[in-house]
């Protein structure tokens, strides 16, 4: 009974988890009614976030003792904390300049196959049939949703809006493979805060050379909206997806988590009133088809949705 409650809250850490991910487009096409870009927008969540890392990552420093990384590890730590958390977000916050939120959930989950593919090719790892079959659903689905959005679209330029959240997604990828040495030594809690730490110093830099003294002038509004995505789209999800992965184990989180885009399209038609074709629904059912096939008895890893 002890067990079973225990995998019970596992799987409502990531169903929480999940939801709060959904909420990140929700919150961007909000923030992108006023006049804010994707860098200045991505610099205030970044910035609002750092605190929190700070103090969560001394905290486990105190509880789990020193870290002790060489230099190498070190700067591979700061080099897949960039990659995952400056231009995997940069992109994605410009993809949604020009995509509904409900579609760039879809497109993103484009990541696990990109996984996939990269261990393949840079690892020599077999890929299995039913992997294969999980290529074939995954963007048979985006492929469908794509078409499904151009057809609903008052926006211009959805194909441009569509390569930066796929590309978004594939540096997600490489941000996932090049984290498992480090992330073995570290824990992923630790790990997490570290490379969120390191993605916030070019940020902080690329915001500040872009939009100057701008970043203090926005309306009260855009603040409150960069405060929600960095508590509740950034640091608790992702400590409650790590909880959840202790769990429920990695493969079951990756399961639980696809239901994200679901989310995300209830939250879009509510708040945002973003039309939904049919085919988007459908496609939306075979990528979640192909996530499930792709993360069926996946090896361990820190998140499996992308911030």
């Amino acid at each position: 009974m002890e067990n079973r409650g225990h995998y019970w809250v596992g799987v409502g850490f990531v169903l929480l988890s999940a939801f709060c991910f959904a909420c990140k487009g929700i919150l961007i096409k909000l923030a992108f009614r006023y006049p804010i870009d994707p860098i200045a927008l991505l610099t205030l969540r970044m910035a609002f976030s750092l605190p929190f890392y700070l103090a969560i990552g001394q905290y486990l420093n105190r509880a789990e003792g020193p870290v002790t990384l060489s230099r190498r590890e070190w700067l591979t730590l700061a080099a897949v904390g960039i990659t995952g958390y400056y231009f995997a977000s940069l992109f994605n916050f410009i993809g949604l300049l020009y995509i509904s939120a409900s579609l760039e959930r879809i497109l993103l989950f484009v990541y696990p196959t990109f996984v996939l593919l990269l261990n393949a090719i840079g690892f020599g790892r077999r890929v299995t049939r039913q992997q294969l079959l999980a290529l074939l659903l995954t963007y048979a689905g985006i492929l469908l949703a794509f078409v499904g959005n151009i057809r609903l679209s008052t926006q211009q330029d959805v194909a441009l809006g569509a390569f930066w959240v796929i590309l978004s997604g594939l540096v997600y990828a490489l941000y996932l493979v090049g984290s498992e040495s480090v992330m073995r030594q570290l824990g992923s809690q630790r790990f997490t805060c570290y490379a969120m730490i390191a993605a916030t110093v070019p940020t902080l830099i690329h915001g500040t050379i872009a939009s100057g003294t701008a970043l203090f002038h926005y309306p009260t509004t855009v603040y409150w909206l960069g405060v929600l995505m960095a508590l509740f789209v950034t640091v608790l999800p992702t400590f409650m997806m790590a909880e959840g992965i202790k769990r429920v184990g990695a493969s079951n989180t990756s399961i639980i988590a696809s239901i994200g885009p679901i989310f995300t399209i209830g939250l879009s038609t509510t708040i945002l009133h973003e039309a939904i074709s049919w085919q988007q629904l459908v496609g939306t059912g075979l990528v979640l088809s192909g996530v499930f096939l792709t993360s069926w008895r996946r090896t361990k890893r820190s998140t499996y949705v992308p911030d």
